[in-house]
C-alpha cells in the first residue's frame, strides 16, 4: 500500500476532503450495466435512486457532489472546543437527573430493606466448628454442617452476646423467648434442604433507627427521618459458592453454619438515597458494638430490598404496590442504584398497561436494570415449621441489662463529639468512623494526640495543661487539619501509586490505629510543622510521599530530613512582601478603580486576582497566601480608603 501524502491526511483531518485520484466516479471504467456518459446524462438508469438489492452498479455523477470551496471550513481548535462543550452540557444533564433521580412525578416509592450480617463470633451458630474467612476451604466443618445423618443441632452460647448487642443498638425490645424454625429450600448451598432461622418467635422486635441530614438521606427526607424495624432474627449462613470455568461449581462449607442475623425494616423507605444510607449507617453501627466487624466489602454484609411503587394518587387507599425483591446487593452504590432501576421498571411496566408480578431479581454492579431470578416464595413454599431438635431460647433481664450499658456510646454520640469537640466537619466525621471498619478513626485520634502534645511542649505548657485532649481548649485549631490530610491526603497516596508493585505494599491500619507504611508519630510530626507554617503545605506532601514509599530514614524522622534537604520556609520579610505589592499593582489602575467609592459589595475576586499574581511574581516557596492577602488588603486600603 503506498504512503499516504501528508497534505492529503491533513486536508481529510481538517477539511474532511479525500483525493479523488483513483476514485471510481473520476475513472474511465464504467461498471457492467451502468452508463457511461456525461455528468449532465439525465437517462432513466442514472435517475434511478440507489437500490440495496439492485444487482448493477449505480454511477455516481460528480456534478450532484459539493465542491471543496462550497463546503464550509471548520478549524480543528474549534471542532475540539465545540466537543468539549457538548460533553460538559452532557454532563451538567446527568448531574441534574442523578439529582432529581430520588423523585418520579406523579408516583411514591416504598422500600423495605432485608440486611444478613455475619456476627463476630469464634463458633458456628449449631456447631462448635470454628468460623473461618480467610483458611483453606472445607478446612473448619463439623458433622452437623455437613448434614450427617445422626448429627444434631448445638446452640453455641457465645454467638447470643453479638446478636444482643446488635438488637439493642437498633432500639429493639428483646424478646424473653424466640425459638427456632426450618425454613425449607433446595439448592446446592444448603446441605439439608432447610435453613435454621426465626420466623414466628425472632429474637427482637420493634426496634427504630434515625437518619440525619449529615448522614447524606435524600433531601426530599428534611432533616431526619426514623425508620422501624420490625424484627432481628438469627439464623445461620448457607455455603460459599465458587465459580469455575466450564460451568462448575465449587463449595467451600467453612461458611455453612456461620451466625447470622436477619434485621428487616419496615417499608418506610421512600427515596434511594436515604436506603443506601441506612444500609451504610446500620454498617457502621454494628462494627461500632462489635456485632460485626466484617462489612459489604468482605461480604460479612449482604442486603436486599424489596421494591413497590404506586400512584401518588392511590397513597389514600393504605395499599402498596406488588413488590419485587432485588437480591444480595454487595456494596451502598449498588443499593441505591438497584432501588432506582427497579422502580423506573416498574413505573414503566404499568404505564405501559402491564402490571407488576412478584418476584425475585437479581443486580449486577454499573448494569442499568435488574434482571429477572425466579418466582416469589411465600410462607406456604418455605414451608416454615418449628425446629424440633432446639428448644426455646430464654434471654434473662439482667443479661439484657447488663449488654444495654455496654453499647451506651454509639456511633451518633460520637459523631457529635467530632463535630462539636474536634471541630471536625459532619462530612468527614461521617467517613473516618466509616473507613477501614474503624480503624481509621482510631488512627486520627492517636495522631491528634501526639499532634496537641507537640504543640502543648512548644508553647510551654506544662503535660496537667491539661492532659484530657477533649478539654484542650486549642483542640478545634489543629484536629480538622489532621482530619483533612488523614482523609484526604491518604485517599491520594492509595489512588495515585505510582507502580503496580504499591498493591502488594498499600498500607493498612490495624484496628488500634497504628500504621506501619505512615506511622502516628511521623505524621503527628509532620502535621506539627505545617501547623506552625515551618514548612509549605507542598513540602508536606512531598514529605508526605516520602514516608509512604519508605524514604524518609528513621534517624531524626522527618525534622532531620527537612534539614538534610533545606525545606524550612523561609517565609518574605515584611518589607519584601511591601515591594512584592508594588510590582503585582504596576499597571493595575483599572483594577483599583475598583476598590474606590462608596460599593455596596467589596471586590473580593479582583483582590484575590492581585494576589494570585503576587504569587506569580514571587518566589512561591517562601510566600505564605494568607499573609500575601493581609498586605495587599492594606496597601489598597492606603490607596483607596477602603475596607471589606
Amino acid at each position: 500500500m503506498s504512503r499516504i501524502p501528508t497534505r492529503h491526511l491533513g486536508r481529510y483531518l481538517l477539511q474532511g476532503q479525500l483525493p479523488r485520484k483513483g476514485c471510481l466516479a473520476s475513472s474511465n471504467y464504467t461498471p457492467r450495466g451502468s452508463c457511461r456518459v456525461a455528468a449532465s446524462c439525465s437517462c432513466s438508469r442514472c435517475l434511478q435512486p440507489f437500490s440495496p438489492q439492485a444487482t448493477r452498479a449505480v454511477h455516481v455523477s460528480t456534478s450532484s457532489a459539493a465542491s471543496p470551496a462550497d463546503t464550509p471550513i471548520i478549524p480543528l481548535r474549534k471542532k475540539l472546543k465545540d466537543e468539549a462543550k457538548q460533553l460538559k452540557k452532557e454532563s451538567r444533564k446527568n448531574k441534574a437527573q442523578k439529582g432529581s433521580a430520588q423523585t418520579v412525578d406523579g408516583w411514591e416509592l416504598t422500600v423495605g430493606i432485608e440486611i444478613h450480617a455475619q456476627l463476630n463470633t469464634s463458633r458456628k451458630l449449631f456447631s462448635p466448628a470454628a468460623t473461618s474467612f480467610n483458611d483453606e476451604p472445607n478446612s473448619h466443618v463439623a458433622l452437623f454442617d455437613l448434614s450427617i445423618p445422626g448429627s444434631q443441632p448445638l446452640f453455641q452460647p457465645q454467638t447470643l452476646i453479638p446478636a444482643l448487642r446488635a438488637a439493642l443498638a437498633l432500639n429493639c425490645d428483646i424478646q424473653p423467648v424466640s425459638r427456632f424454625d426450618r425454613k425449607h429450600y433446595f439448592w446446592w448451598d444448603q446441605p439439608s434442604g432447610y435453613q435454621i432461622t426465626q420466623y414466628y418467635e425472632p429474637l427482637a422486635r420493634n426496634g427504630s433507627i434515625t437518619l440525619l441530614a449529615r448522614d447524606g438521606i435524600a433531601p426530599e427526607d428534611g432533616d431526619s427521618v426514623t425508620v422501624g424495624i420490625q424484627q432481628i432474627q438469627l439464623e445461620q449462613d448457607t455455603a460459599k459458592t465458587l465459580a469455575q470455568p466450564g460451568d462448575a461449581r465449587w463449595l467451600d462449607f467453612n461458611r455453612v453454619g456461620v451466625p447470622l442475623i436477619e434485621i428487616i425494616t419496615r417499608p418506610e423507605i421512600h427515596h434511594p438515597r436515604t436506603a443506601a444510607v441506612l444500609v451504610r449507617k446500620i454498617q457502621l453501627l454494628l462494627n461500632a458494638v462489635d456485632a460485626c466487624v466484617s462489612g459489604m466489602e468482605t461480604g460479612g454484609l449482604r442486603a436486599d430490598v424489596n421494591v413497590s411503587v404506586r400512584r401518588t394518587g392511590d397513597t389514600a387507599t393504605g395499599r402498596l404496590g406488588t413488590r419485587t425483591e432485588v437480591k444480595n446487593l454487595s456494596t451502598i452504590k449498588a443499593v441505591e442504584d438497584a432501588i432506582i432501576a427497579e422502580r423506573d421498571r416498574q413505573i414503566a411496566q404499568i404505564e405501559a398497561g402491564g402490571s407488576v408480578v412478584g418476584e425475585t431479581r437479581g443486580w449486577t454492579l454499573g448494569s442499568k436494570q435488574t434482571r429477572r431470578l425466579r418466582g416469589k416464595e411465600g410462607e406456604v413454599d418455605y414451608r416454615y415449621m418449628p425446629d424440633p431438635d432446639l428448644g426455646p431460647l430464654l434471654i434473662s433481664e439482667d443479661l439484657v441489662r447488663h449488654i444495654k450499658e455496654s453499647v451506651a456510646h454509639l456511633p451518633d454520640r460520637e459523631l457529635d463529639e467530632l463535630v462539636d469537640r474536634y471541630g471536625v466537619s459532619a462530612k468527614d466525621a461521617v467517613s473516618l468512623m466509616a473507613l477501614d471498619n474503624g480503624a481509621r478513626i482510631e488512627y486520627f485520634y492517636n495522631v491528634v494526640g501526639g499532634l496537641g502534645k507537640r504543640l502543648r511542649e512548644a508553647e510551654g505548657r506544662t503535660p496537667q495543661q491539661p492532659l484530657d485532649l477533649e478539654l484542650d481548649p486549642d483542640l478545634k485549631k489543629y484536629a480538622p487539619l489532621a482530619a483533612n490530610w488523614i482523609l484526604h491526603e491518604f485517599g491520594r497516596l492509595v489512588t495515585d501509586r505510582s507502580s503496580p508493585q504499591d498493591d502488594e505494599t498499600a498500607f493498612e491500619i490495624t484496628p488500634e490505629g497504628q500504621c506501619a507504611r505512615v506511622p502516628v508519630a511521623s505524621l503527628s510530626e509532620l502535621l506539627f510543622h505545617l501547623h506552625q507554617k515551618k514548612i509549605t503545605g507542598k513540602v508536606a506532601k512531598e514529605l508526605l510521599l516520602a514516608l509512604y514509599h519508605g524514604n524518609v530514614g528513621e534517624a531524626g524522622g522527618v525534622t532531620a530530613a527537612i534539614d538534610a534537604h533545606d525545606l524550612w520556609f523561609h517565609e518574605l520579610s515584611e518589607e519584601e512582601y511591601g515591594a512584592l505589592v508594588e510590582s503585582a499593582l504596576e499597571g493595575e489602575d483599572r483594577v483599583l478603580k475598583e476598590f474606590g467609592g462608596n460599593k455596596k459589595t467589596y471586590p473580593q475576586g479582583k483582590l484575590m486576582y492581585l494576589v494570585g499574581k503576587m504569587l506569580r511574581l514571587g518566589p512561591t516557596e517562601r510566600i505564605d497566601p494568607v499573609n500575601a492577602e493581609k498586605a495587599m488588603r492594606s496597601r489598597i486600603e492606603e490607596l483607596c480608603g477602603t475596607s471589606a
